[in-house]
């Protein structure tokens, strides 16, 4: 293995890299996206950010072209799974032989001088996107790149997706890509580190996305990393998702010390999606709304032909346009209740203490984490991995707030229990529905709604499956 200033990397992709000297050299040019959320968060109107990724580096081109006129803060580069999972060979064989097999842009088989041509074929600056449970390698290529935001942490980038990768490897991959944004940062060179709260992207409640991320940044500011972006996603029911974001800044100020930069991000709903266009971009300008409400400083865009697989140019447009036009100033006479807002915000607050606290007063903190996971005081539902025990069972209220109807060995107190047995409590009279089913109906909300918002509709459009860019 090869060293980078502490990363260590396969010796064939370090051997392709410049010098140190010569990648600090080539990101002090580049306008960093650390600059580009710290004036937003000033204006106070969210940026808007699209997912986008594609193979071939002409059409990669080409999609970041298209997208830029909508009016994008921010363009993703995303990284296709292979690449994600270390597996250069596999990418590099199917770029050759047919870059539309691959599900994202291989960073790595590309190269950083192919890398530095996307970040030039734009104006607006670019943001790795992945899901890598160890990106070292990507990492090394982007900085090499000038891409100055990197996606993902330890627990976020393993536990939702890789079945059999320990804890213990991803936490220590990712300190050591910390550690590196730490040097950078005191040679003055921002990395915007975004942390993906998101998790499994189903039924996740809010204390557990949020525990997550605040472990993920209290880790990487111990490393040096000044510049970090806490992702939460759309659960669905207002309140408790602005009360949420308006949380990351508290608990920001409660676990890092005041000199980190700390930017709240939306994640659009990414559960099932409508499958109809009015509802869609109904929903995604909801999404927009709810990040300016929540204070949120960037929202990550969805699109109409969500429901349909990946989405053309035009509907990841439209998309970008529909999210800013909820984010914009025309909507600031919508209102909300404080007092309910307040509350979820109390109440979530104090379940991420319940959980990160205990981990958090122990003397060492990635072997803290690895035993929080591996006893089940931390857990996350639905995980793919099996150092995840997935006993968590979250279930909608009422209103749609996500609550917890099982919490496994969450160490919640007995009030925080108490509270979501009542919010949970059945109607008197309701049927009982069985866990299958109301757990198929709670995945389903946006889509039963959907069917209810056009069910005196006489015309109903559907939303025309994408073509591959």
């Amino acid at each position: 293995m090869a060293e980078l200033h502490g990363l260590q990397l396969d010796d064939r992709i370090a051997a392709e890299l410049p010098d140190w000297e010569a990648i600090v050299a080539h990101l002090r040019t580049r306008r960093p996206v650390a600059e580009v959320l710290r004036q937003a968060a000033a204006g106070g109107r969210p940026l808007v950010q699209p997912r986008c990724g594609v193979g071939g580096h002409r059409e990669m081109v080409e999609l970041l072209r298209a997208l830029e006129p909508a009016g994008p803060g921010v363009l993703s580069v995303t990284i296709d799974s292979h690449t994600r999972l270390r597996h250069f060979d596999t990418a590099a064989e199917l770029l050759a032989r047919n870059p539309a097999d691959l599900n994202g842009y291989p960073l790595v088989a590309h190269g950083w001088q192919r890398g530095r041509e996307l970040a030039a074929a734009v104006d607006v600056p670019l943001e790795v996107r992945h899901g890598s449970p160890d990106g070292r390698e990507l990492f090394a290529v982007a900085l090499a790149a000038g891409l100055t935001s990197y996606e993902g942490g330890g627990i976020g980038y393993n536990l939702p997706y890789s079945k059999n990768v320990p804890l213990g490897h991803s936490l220590r991959a990712w300190q050591q890509v910390d550690a590196v944004c730490g040097v950078l940062a005191a040679e003055g060179v921002l990395i915007d580190r975004e942390l993906f709260g998101t998790l499994t992207a189903v039924l996740v409640p809010p204390s557990v996305s949020l525990a997550v991320t605040v472990l993920e940044a209290v880790a990487a500011a111990r490393e040096g990393v000044r510049c970090l972006s806490i992702a939460y996603p759309q659960g669905g029911e207002i309140h408790q998702d602005v009360a949420a974001l308006r949380a990351v800044r508290t608990l920001a100020a409660r676990y890092l010390d005041p000199g980190i930069e700390v930017h709240p991000v939306l994640h659009e709903f990414m559960g099932v999606f409508p499958r109809t266009r009015s509802y869609a971009d109904l929903l995604i300008l909801h999404g927009g709304l709810l990040a300016r409400l929540g204070g949120a400083t960037k929202v990550i865009s969805k699109t109409h032909q969500e429901a349909y697989g990946i989405p053309d140019a035009e509907a990841n447009a439209d998309g970008i346009r529909t999210a800013a036009l909820g984010a914009c100033e025309l909507l600031d006479f919508v209102r909300i209740d404080e007092d309910r807002v307040s509350e979820e915000q109390h109440w979530i607050e104090r379940e991420v203490a319940e959980l990160v606290d205990p981990v958090l007063n122990e003397p060492a903190l990635l072997p803290a984490i690895e035993a929080a996971f591996a006893a089940g005081r931390l857990d996350i539902p639905f995980s793919a991995s099996v150092h995840a025990h997935s006993r968590v069972v979250p279930r909608r209220d009422a209103c749609g707030a996500i609550r917890y109807a099982g919490v496994g060995a969450l160490p919640f107190s007995a009030a925080v229990l108490r509270r979501h047995a009542d919010l949970l409590a059945p109607a008197p009279g309701a049927r009982e529905r069985s866990p299958f089913e109301a757990a198929t109906a709670d995945i389903r909300y946006f889509l039963d709604n959907e069917d209810r918002f056009h069910s005196s509709t006489p015309h109903r459009t559907r939303s025309e499956p994408p073509q591959r860019f």
